[in-house]
């Protein structure tokens, strides 16, 4: 997948498989949020205000999921999450490091 940044985007999505976008700038509640998916211009509303680098969820997340950003697991939800809120340390938890609740996903 080519990572190239296009123009007219409020927030990066690196990877097919993430459930969560990076915003480039603090947006508030309400506000649409313009993002590049499988090189398709999506959008979707901010339920929470958002910080610039924060993460906000593109998709539902149901409680107990593991969470993806870059492609890559960075931790589960502690809740269940709708599309278009903030996702931090609020709603998931680390699970890197913590041999009691971290399983290494085998790539086929």
């Amino acid at each position: 997948m080519s990572h190239e940044f296009q123009s007219g985007a409020d927030a990066l999505v690196m990877d097919e498989r993430d459930h969560v976008a990076t915003l480039l700038r603090d947006m508030e509640a309400g506000e649409i949020v313009h993002y590049y998916f499988n090189n398709e211009l999506a959008s979707i509303t901010l339920v929470d205000s958002v910080p610039f680098g924060h993460k906000l969820a593109i998709t539902a997340i149901e409680d107990g999921q593991d969470v993806r950003k870059y492609g890559e697991i960075i931790g589960r939800a502690n809740q269940s999450i709708q599309a278009g809120c903030h996702v931090h340390v609020h709603n998931i938890e680390g699970i890197r490091g913590r041999g009691d609740n971290f399983v290494k996903e085998t790539i086929a």
